[in-house]
């Protein structure tokens, strides 16, 4: 189904970057579309949609993922055939990176993505650090969800979305904005969710299989982390771990659902959520309310995300990795309380 604006029209918005990535997106032929691990909402969502899009120009999509899609997602994978990747990658001559700018992110899947002779376009609203990689790239980092991107590429293409697409950018925009409480939230999100339920999306279903879906231990999860939270930098730092020793599976447990509640006590601007990894690495899961930069502290670790939610990847057992990620917390609000320089703080 084609738009009914006039392509000039639609190509007048777009930067010469946007225009050239549209440009492999209408040549291509055989298109591989990839996720990070543990590929959320924003992820896959924006994959349904652009698969969708993509489909309707008449190109062959294959959708493939480093890990398998989280059954609350059922809805998008009853419409839409998610991959996971099994040693090799399906011919294809564009791989589409989506909601991630880093091939690390693929997990197993970075080698040959490397390795292989596709052009790659990036399709990300993350901040991007360093020199760039890809052959092209539609990014924005203002834009709430990359599913967002996802629906301005439908439009510049000239194709209507569907109701499958529809779920998919739907979903990309609520689970990216907190169900529009975070401050990504703007008046574009607003009006693309709007017309989304145009199209047929039902927002109660969507809440109800994001939400309203956990297992019964899943609250008492929740309880007994909560219970290991501590209060720094007057309050204004709230920071909560989860030790292997613990023996709760943290891959159970919707992080945002513990970091939403500490940011709800009225004087904390920052919340850190640590998790150790039998592999030897900790996750670090930064959210700010306020003007700290989460996305300068998980740099610091080799991570990033966004300026109110970031994260990171660091190497050694909690017990050696907590205190390095709290010195460096603290030392980011004496330098913003104070405007001293930040000194480094060896990794």
């Amino acid at each position: 189904m084609q738009s009914n604006e006039p392509q000039e029209a639609r190509d007048a918005r777009l930067g010469p970057a946007e225009m050239r990535a549209l440009e492999l997106l209408r040549r291509g032929q055989r298109f591989l579309v990839c996720g990070h691990v543990r590929p959320d909402g924003d992820c896959l969502g924006a994959q349904a949609a652009l698969s969708r899009t993509l489909t309707a120009l008449g190109h062959h999509v294959e959708i493939v993922n480093p890990d398998p899609v989280e059954s609350r997602f059922e809805y998008l994978a009853r419409d839409c055939s998610y991959g996971t990747f099994r040693g090799s990658l399906p011919e294809h001559d564009v791989a589409v990176l989506l909601d991630f700018c880093e091939l690390e992110r693929t997990g197993p899947m970075a080698r040959p993505l490397a390795a292989a002779p596709s052009k790659k376009l990036v399709v990300d609203h993350h901040l991007h650090h360093g020199t760039a990689w890809w052959d092209e790239a539609f990014v924005d980092p203002g834009a709430a969800a990359t599913g967002i991107l996802v629906h301005r590429i439908a439009g510049a293409l000239g194709v209507a979305l569907d109701v499958v697409a529809a779920r998919g950018v739907f979903t990309s925009i609520v689970t990216d904005t907190g169900w529009f409480k975070y401050s990504n939230t703007d008046a574009e999100t607003l009006r693309v969710a709007s017309e989304m339920v145009s199209l047929g999306v039902d927002p109660n279903r969507i809440y109800a299989a994001l939400y309203q879906t956990r297992p019964r231990i899943h609250p008492i999860f929740v309880g007994r982390l909560l219970g290991r939270t501590e209060y720094l930098a007057d309050d204004r730092l709230a920071v909560v771990d989860l030790p292997l020793s613990e023996g709760l599976r943290s891959e159970e447990l919707d992080s945002d659902d513990v970091l939403d509640l500490l940011r709800s006590v009225g004087v904390v601007e920052v919340v850190l959520y640590l998790r150790e990894l039998p592999d030897g690495t900790c996750k670090l899961s930064a959210r700010s309310k306020g003007d700290y930069d989460v996305n300068a502290l998980a740099r610091r670790f080799g991570g990033g995300g966004h300026r109110k939610a970031a994260g990171a990847t660091l190497d050694g057992p909690l017990a050696q990795v907590r205190p390095r990620v709290l010195a460096a917390a603290l030392e980011g609000f004496r330098a913003r309380d104070t405007g001293e320089a930040r000194k480094p703080i060896a990794r």
